[in-house]
């Protein structure tokens, strides 16, 4: 086993990882810039290295800065966490060369899965089920045109290397598909220098549902099941389920796309942890959408309900240990929910609210996961995405868990910046979201109905939730906003996904 990693990242993915690392008796290094000279996961490594300004294109981006970093302190391995480089094959590539062992995939699996289009030609080799479309770039708006009357509209265009939704265009007329090619290539190559855009049937309304895998590096892999994501703004995922309510009520489902996942990732000769992301559509289908190659934001209803520790078995399994798990040794028990918890104002636009903070009530309690990243007196930066915290529940099943979510975020309070805290508790209050009917477009629809500041709505469709609500959440001081085309900015576009 490794004696020192550095950790590659900031805010509560760091704090998470240097915490896995303590646990097994392994020293850390954490990295920094000039906005998180102060932050708590420089608090809680055993040594810490400056990176630079606080921009991530100079800190947190800066390949040769981290891996000097690395080399000064003796960092015998690197844990990129997600964001930033962590799905970066150049920087995993790079490691390798340098003789530090990159705690993820293998650069090779991560160019495989990289490219959206090489992955769908893997997973179609592979044998797993791809929503129709090209697996190669569009070379002319005469080919879109030809693809989309196949396939049939609407029609979705995406970039090849993209992510997050963008370089992405619905279509659904065929004399607006040349125009949006052409702002589609243009987003993607501003975003990742290549303005390859392929072409894909939309799937109307469907679940988001992934799939965690997790490999050794002697050939052997597995699935923990799957993780519910429908409910997103903007291609980002805001609250997580394990297990999902459409899996868990469908016999034969989480076998089914456990199985496709396994056979993509084995297509891609993968190792480490990684998850597999599908689209179901209203008939049940499911469709291989992209690969992950990294640890996910919400790999805390995986861990809450399989009692795995993720981070634990990424060490092992990059420090060449076997995969002593077997698919018939994992279980699932119970239902965690997690919601993200944003420096930001869901009444004007989520737009991120900076500022220092002056209080942080935490909640407790049974069955009760907080993955922060912040502390009083803490100021929030402008330069990174404004996620604060994860607050991830378990309980016997989803109904309690959703209640215990509630009770949460009663007792949750940061004060000083604005928060999307009282937003979660008018999410659990809705029908559609405690039935369990969710789909990509639910929060579209959430937001067209809810009414600012209507947290104290009773609904009494689980009256447990509703009891929990029946008050007002307490007053939260609101910071100036910034009006900023960079605060629009970041209130689109997110580091993590």
């Amino acid at each position: 086993m490794f004696r020192k990693v550095l950790v590659a990242n900031r805010g509560e993915i760091a704090v998470r990882i240097l915490r896995g690392l303590r646990e097994m008796g392994i020293r850390s290094v954490a990295v920094y810039s000039d906005a998180d000279r102060a932050a708590l996961h420089v608090r809680h490594a055993d040594e810490a290295a400056y990176l630079g300004a606080s921009p991530s294109s100079e800190s947190y981006l800066r390949i040769d800065k981290i891996l000097a970093a690395a080399r000064q302190h003796g960092a015998e391995a690197i844990h990129p966490g997600y964001g930033f480089l962590s799905e970066n094959a150049d920087f995993a590539q790079a490691c390798r060369d340098a003789g530090i062992t990159f705690i993820g995939p293998s650069p090779e699996a991560i160019r495989a899965m990289g490219s959206k289009t090489a992955a769908r030609q893997l997973a179609e080799l592979a044998g797993v089920p791809l929503a129709p479309g090209t697996k190669q770039a569009i070379t002319s708006a005469e080919e879109a045109q030809r693809v989309a009357a196949q396939i049939g509209y609407p029609v979705l265009l995406k970039a090849a290397a993209g992510g997050g939704g963008k370089g992405m265009r619905r279509v659904d007329r065929h004399e607006d598909l040349p125009s949006a090619l052409r702002d589609a290539a243009s987003e993607a190559e501003r975003s990742f220098k290549s303005s390859e855009v392929y072409i894909e049937k939309l799937v109307l309304n469907p679940r988001h549902i992934e799939i965690q895998v997790l490999g050794d590096e002697h050939g052997h892999l597995i699935h923990l099941g799957e993780r519910e994501c429908s409910i997103q703004r903007r291609h980002q995922k805001v609250i997580e389920e394990c297990p999902s309510p459409l899996v868990s009520a469908t016999p034969g489902l989480r076998e089914a796309m456990g199985a496709a996942a396994v056979k993509a990732a084995k297509a891609a000769g993968y190792s480490n942890a990684g998850t597999v992301e599908f689209l179901v559509d209203q008939s049940g289908e499911f469709y291989f959408l992209e690969m992950n190659t990294r640890l996910q934001v919400e790999h805390p209803v995986t861990e809450l309900v399989t009692g795995l520790d993720l981070v634990h078995w990424q060490l092992r399994i990059a420090a060449g240990e076997p995969l002593t798990l077997r698919q018939e040794d994992i279980a699932w028990r119970g239902w965690s929910i997690e919601c993200r918890v944003y420096a930001e104002d869901p009444d004007a636009g989520f737009l991120p609210s900076p500022g220092k903070m002056q209080e942080h009530s935490r909640p407790s309690g049974p069955g009760i996961r907080l993955d922060s990243g912040v502390y009083s007196g803490w100021t929030v930066p402008m330069d990174y995405d404004p996620l604060l915290a994860k607050l991830a529940v378990w309980a016997e099943n989803r109904e309690i868990a959703a209640s215990r979510l509630a009770r949460a975020l009663r007792e949750y309070s940061i004060s000083g910046v604005t928060t999307n805290i009282g937003f979660f508790t008018e999410i659990l209050q809705d029908p559609e979201f405690q039935s369990g009917q969710l789909h990509t477009g639910y929060l579209d629809g959430f937001l067209a109905r809810r009414k600012p500041h209507a947290a104290d709505a009773e609904t009494g469709t689980v009256a447990a939730i509703a009891a929990a609500l029946s008050q007002k959440q307490p007053p939260i001081a609101v910071a100036d906003k910034p009006g900023t085309s960079r605060w629009k900015q970041q209130a689109t576009e997110g580091l993590y996904r």
